[in-house]
């Protein structure tokens, strides 16, 4: 069930945009991708290794007014789509380019898992990670993309969560502003989640902010507060999927915690630059999740493509 998709570019201005079919080395690919297969593989006749996703009977995190966010009732922070559109992101209001075409193909099996659509269903296959070995690989551009291409379909809604507690990029990315969010949840028992979601004027999608730096970032994603509000958020809503942008493997210990209670992981892999050994180590770190899946980011890009994209886009989907 591994997902093994090639995407595109770098968030800034004039990002160059690649196409998802450019090849890597082919050795280098081969490798890389029999190493991931061989560690789902080994994961599922190892079920010791997986650590299991353990209900915490407390009272749950949500609360009505939470409900209420969710669903659309919240004060809503405009996004600049003309920026995104700027900086190589996906935007709802040009759907046709080259970089939705690619993350429309990535998004598919991601979404076929979560809901079990001709699959099996994954166990909290909604609940997605997107995360890399190293920073700079890309992983929040493609986190970003994944939201909100996946948020523009029609019978599901999407809650992006910025996990990347060290290094928080989504809210600037997008352009919106935040002060506290998920480490301010788990820290203060009084403060609502409904205090710190973030609606988007982009349909269907919901921002949930690192918020305010802690020390004990770590253990406050392996607290029993977090596997109450994972389950919470992963179970509340049957449409929804959950993307966490996510720190990078080896750069902290959080995204290991994190992984325990992801359903699917995508990792990030920049062409050209993050070495083999990088990637077995950083898929060490993530053995507890059985699906996951390489995203090949900053390919080197194909003559003719910007062509191709211009053409298909000009004759419908």
């Amino acid at each position: 069930m591994s997902i093994i998709e090639k995407a595109a570019g770098k968030i800034g201005t004039g990002a160059p945009r690649v196409p998802a079919d450019t090849p890597l080395d082919p050795a280098q690919d081969a490798s890389m991708i029999e190493h991931a297969l061989s560690k789902q593989r080994n994961n599922q006749s190892a079920s010791t290794t997986n650590v299991p996703f353990v209900a915490t009977p407390v009272e749950p995190i949500f609360s009505e007014s939470d409900a209420e966010v969710l669903e659309g009732n919240s004060q809503v922070q405009t996004i600049n789509l003309a920026r995104l559109h700027r900086m190589g992101v996906v935007s709802p209001d040009a759907e046709k380019s080259q970089i939705a075409e690619e993350f429309r193909i990535i998004k598919r099996p991601l979404i076929a898992n979560a809901f079990g659509q001709g699959t099996a269903r994954v166990k909290n296959g909604n609940l997605i990670m997107v995360t890399s070995s190293l920073p700079g690989e890309g992983k929040s551009f493609c986190a970003i993309n994944l939201a909100i291409s996946m948020a523009m379909e029609m019978d599901r809604t999407v809650l992006l969560i910025d996990a990347d507690v060290a290094k928080p990029r989504v809210p600037e990315y997008l352009g919106i502003h935040a002060d506290k969010g998920l480490l301010d949840v788990l820290q203060d028992k009084d403060l609502k989640l409904s205090d710190v979601l973030i609606r988007t004027d982009i349909a269907k999608l919901t921002v949930l902010p690192a918020g305010r730096t802690y020390k004990r970032a770590t253990e406050l994603l392996a607290s029993a507060a977090m596997t109450r509000l994972v389950e919470d958020i992963g179970n509340r809503y049957p449409d929804r999927i959950i993307l966490f942008d996510s720190p990078p493997l080896l750069a902290t210990s959080e995204s290991s915690v994190l992984a325990t209670h992801m359903g699917q992981i995508v990792m990030v892999v920049e062409a050209e630059r993050t070495s083999q050994e990088a990637v077995r180590e950083a898929l060490s770190h993530i053995q507890s999740c059985e699906v996951v899946g390489m995203l090949l980011n900053k390919t080197t890009p194909t003559p003719g493509a910007d062509y191709y994209y211009g053409y298909y886009g000009s004759y419908g989907k």
